[in-house]
């Protein structure tokens, strides 16, 4: 196995090829569009079943928001420090070892993106179904994902574009869509301000648990550290992107929430998994079903166009340090590393037509979740090991901000462990597997070496 980026800091930086023309707009884009998918639109009915307060929900949210903007913060001081595309896979060859960083690379790059790709796809067809009645799902689903596929292989600029006229056709009609709930929607007796009561909803274990789901709604939040090296200044461009869309996102979930709640009883969204659906009825008449259907598909566009573009990133970077995987390295003249991409599109087509990228989703949370903790924790090994290194930019709030996510984070691992212990088993043993990967390329690297210098002599 080749001497990766930890090994020899001289190939530091910027991936082979890559093309540094990637603003800041579009890089915010892929922020948002990687965190606003269906999560949003579905969480309200479980959370209002325990949680019956406006003033309660809506901090639920806040709190998810405030603990991804702390991770933010985190991979902003690490991704300024290290600017080249794969995220995890980057920093943890960095700060911790080569073994541990291609763990993150080989969850992420196999079916990390590929699964939410999957899961984002049949949303769209399952929606779409209420716009075009006719139309199969699986092939609104499989289409969707074909096309965005095309528009990654047509390079970075096409790419570039795309996600950011997708991404503000997005927000504009999440914007239009709150602009009528509060012009048009009868309110209802719903109370935002806090109360007495608010204490023990706000210390309950509904609250807790509510959390979880939301900071899953909220993932999605480091979505630019996976194309640093794609990035114009990305020591300026990537902290700006990944605060930015993370305070804009979680702005318009509070907002929408808000809606939700102005929009439709309580009693009509307990326990429902269609909350904008049954809030677009109340708001639009019979056509509001149609519309919110439409919404979220035009909205699960750029989503999917954005993980199609970064999770190739991670294999295409792997690919750059390890020479069995070296074909994915490859890119076209435009930039675009087409064998990783059309590597993720086969995963996360062999997943939509088997339909278990579900039980796969569920697997790879634990994992996702693991690779994230020790990330922020090498934010603190590299602070007190190598206080010199350059830091182009500094986690605001060090260390208190760092801590706040590790602390949620190890939450949300402990409840996985306590409620799905085969998933989260499941998804340590793919992490082990990918450190057993790494063993025995890494093994048969020396002897070739060895075989080499022997047959020399």
């Amino acid at each position: 196995m080749a001497a990766s980026e930890a090994d020899d800091p001289s190939r530091a930086g910027r991936s082979g090829g890559a093309v540094a023309s990637v603003s800041l707009p579009v890089a915010t884009a892929i922020v948002i569009a990687d965190m606003i998918g269906v999560g949003v639109f579905t969480s309200l009915g479980f959370q209002v079943k325990d949680i019956p307060s406006g003033f309660s929900i809506l901090m639920l949210w806040a709190v998810g928001g405030l603990v991804s903007i702390c991770g933010a913060l985190s991979y902003a001081e690490l991704g300024a420090m290290f600017p080249r595309s794969s995220g995890e896979y980057n920093f943890l060859n960095r700060a911790f070892h080569p073994a541990i960083g291609f763990m993150a690379g080989w969850v992420s790059a196999t079916v990390g993106f590929a699964a939410p790709v999957a899961l984002a796809a049949m949303a769209f067809g399952e929606y779409g179904r209420a716009v075009l009645p006719d139309a199969p799902p699986m092939l609104l689903a499989a289409g969707a994902v074909w096309l965005v596929t095309l528009v990654q292989l047509g390079g970075i600029r096409q790419s570039s574009r795309f996600q950011l006229l997708s991404t503000v056709l997005k927000l504009g009609l999440i914007v239009a869509f709150l602009i009528a709930g509060y012009a048009i929607a009868a309110p209802q007796p719903v109370r935002f301000m806090p109360a007495s009561a608010d204490i023990g909803y706000m210390t309950s274990a509904a609250f807790a648990t509510g959390l979880v789901f939301v900071m899953y709604a909220f993932s999605g939040w480091n979505a630019a550290t996976y194309i640093i090296g794609e990035l114009r200044a990305p020591e300026k461009t990537l902290p700006r992107a990944l605060l930015l869309g993370t305070l804009i996102v979680l702005v318009l979930y509070i907002a929408l929430n808000a809606v939700f709640l102005r929009a439709a009883p309580m009693d009509a969204l307990a326990g429902q998994l269609q909350v904008a659906s049954i809030a677009g009825g109340h708001i639009f008449g019979e056509t509001g079903g149609r519309f919110v259907a439409a919404m979220i598909c035009i909205g699960l566009v750029p989503s999917i166009a954005a993980m199609m573009w970064i999770g190739p990133r991670v294999l295409m970077t792997m690919g750059e340090d390890i020479p069995a995987l070296s074909v994915f390295a490859r890119r076209l003249p435009n930039g675009a590393p087409a064998y990783a991409v059309l590597f993720q599109l086969t995963v996360a087509t062999l997943m939509l037509f088997t339909e278990s990228f579900e039980a796969v989703l569920d697997l790879v949370q634990f994992s996702l979740l693991s690779c994230s903790l020790l990330t922020v924790l090498g934010l603190f090994k590299l602070r007190i090991a190598q206080p010199d290194l350059a830091r182009p930019y500094r986690a605001w709030g060090y260390p208190v901000t760092p801590l706040i996510f590790l602390s949620v984070t190890a939450f949300m691992m402990y409840y996985l462990i306590t409620t799905r212990p085969l998933q989260s088993g499941l998804g340590a043993g793919a992490m082990a597997s990918g450190l057993l990967i790494y063993w025995f390329a890494h093994a048969r690297s020396r002897r070739i070496a060895a075989t080499a210098v022997s047959g020399s002599d």
